[in-house]
């Protein structure tokens, strides 16, 4: 039985097909978050922003959220952050008929530099983290899409 973890998204909704997809990982047995790792090299210049598709899929329990952070190597040292500030990635975002889940990684460099991301480089990290629901404001909604495809039409 699965609980948590990752998988690689169908070849279907793959960005990277011919590239070798490291899983996230944990950095050290007591780290909290797991390492996602870009499969492609790119510059980014002052200002650029750009989304890392990881070619990635989490699933979780339905009271969980996998939240994405930048690592701090990235956002201290070069002046990369988030573009959205911390990724939500909701269980029912897992396998959906859009994208499979493809988790795509939102960077945005607010240095006056260019900086270089290279392949397989470890870029942000993920830490599942169960969440509490509220007595109202609920909905039975069933997503059928991918990024921002919860907000009403």
């Amino acid at each position: 039985m699965k609980i948590r973890g990752f998988e690689v998204v169908d070849k279907k909704y793959r960005k990277h097909p011919k590239k070798y997809i490291n899983m996230p990982k944990r950095g050290s047995k007591t780290a909290a978050g797991y390492d996602f790792y870009t499969p492609e090299s790119f510059i980014l210049k002052p200002g650029e922003k750009k989304i890392v598709w990881t070619d990635i899929k989490a699933y979780m329990g339905e009271n969980e959220v996998l939240k994405i952070y930048i690592r701090s190597s990235i956002g201290i040292k070069r002046g990369i952050v988030l573009s959205n500030g911390t990724g939500i990635i909701d269980a029912d975002y897992y396998s959906n008929e859009s994208n499979d889940g493809n988790i795509g990684i939102a960077l945005h460099n607010v240095s006056d530099k260019e900086v270089t991301i290279e392949e397989n480089e470890r870029i942000a990290q993920g830490i599942f983290i169960p969440f509490l629901v509220a007595d109202n404001g609920n909905s039975e909604n069933i997503r059928v899409g991918g990024v921002g495809s919860t907000g009403e039409k």
